[in-house]
């Protein structure tokens, strides 16, 4: 095999937003190498064999042309604790992502990403990748938020920029992920160009090197039930826009309830994922002016419902959360498709 090029050096180009306490990379983030993988002899043995003897923790990202179903998947970034590895897809192809499938499906790895759904639905329709163990930081924010007594959002989930900048977790403005959103909204096809330009590589690794720190973070927070909450609802997240045939018969089992919470005598519900479809020109009615329908749904109900939206499947709501509440969700966005009013 040809030798390959030295790896690239990670760095801190994120500037501390005005009081915050920065974090620093020689005392809590080391300076890291990136590398760009094109073959699989290029990742960690301990990743592409994963092994209950040997279980990892990795930040997890997808970058890609309309991330979705019908998209392209161009780059998956694995952020370890003393590396970051940028798998292209593009040049690698098929092959090489194959090789990664063990390890995205294994539950002995685990992924922490923010949002995962959309990178799950890419890898499942793409690739036939049913991605598993996942710590999704979107919903693990929001279970501490409501641990801490605050008030459940209904629109506005945290987005990664908002994450990082949040000191509890890191306290840092993301400013170069508004430059790159300018430049996908110029030209969509940003991360399919080869070679990846210096801009490009430090987009990538930025996206995933702080998800290690933010994890740990998180986990010293969340109580025994928030934690079965949030395996419960990455695995539910990773299935949402997945739809199949077979009510996701071969996907992985959900993680069940914990014995310990059982004995408590208050134990939490189960939680599901429904799909409804929506008859062609009912989901205006579904959504409602100015999405005034939805959100009263949304408020009268403690389930997340999200729509399949430009990115597909657009006549599709998905319902995540306990089976009552769940169950009530369906009969109101039935309703509307009706025009039936709940009050």
């Amino acid at each position: 095999m040809a030798s390959l090029p030295p790896p690239l050096e990670s760095h801190l180009p994120l500037s501390p937003d005005p009081g915050e306490n920065p974090l620093n990379r020689e005392s809590q983030l080391p300076m890291a190498p990136i590398h760009i993988v094109t073959h699989a002899s290029q990742l960690p043995a301990e990743f592409l064999e994963p092994s209950a003897e040997r279980p990892l923790i990795i930040g997890f990202d997808c970058e890609g042309v309309d991330l979705c179903r019908h998209g392209t998947l161009c780059i998956m970034q694995l952020a370890f604790p003393n590396a970051i590895y940028l798998v292209d897809a593009i040049q690698g192809g098929v092959m090489l992502i194959n090789a990664c499938k063990p390890a995205l499906e294994s539950p002995y790895i685990t992924k922490v990403i923010h949002d995962c759904k959309r990178d799950s639905e890419a890898l499942y329709f793409q690739f036939g990748v049913k991605l598993n163990n996942v710590v999704d930081t979107q919903i693990a924010y929001s279970l501490i938020e409501e641990q801490e007594g605050q008030k459940r959002v209904l629109v506005d989930y945290i987005s990664f920029v908002g994450l990082l900048a949040d000191p509890r977790y890191c306290g840092i403005s993301y400013l170069e992920k508004e430059e790159v959103r300018f430049l996908l909204r110029k030209d969509p096809n940003f991360w399919t160009y080869r070679p990846l330009s210096e801009q490009m590589v430090r987009a990538a690794a930025d996206d995933v090197r702080f998800l290690l720190h933010i994890y740990y973070k998180m986990m010293e927070k969340l109580n025994q039930q928030s934690l079965w909450y949030l395996a419960v609802r990455g695995a539910l997240y990773c299935r949402c826009f997945c739809i199949s045939n077979n009510n996701f018969a071969d996907w992985p089992s959900l993680p069940p309830i914990p014995d310990n919470l059982k004995v408590e005598g208050n134990a939490p519900e189960e939680e599901i994922l429904s799909v409804l479809d929506v008859p062609p020109g009912k989901m205006g009615r579904v959504i409602g002016r100015r999405g005034a329908s939805i959100l009263a749904i949304k408020e009268s109900c403690n389930a997340e419902i999200f729509m399949g939206g430009n990115k597909g499947p657009p006549h599709k709501v998905f319902i995540i959360g306990p089976v009552t509440q769940v169950r009530k969700a369906e009969a109101m966005v039935r309703g509307r498709m009706m025009d039936v009013q709940y009050y």
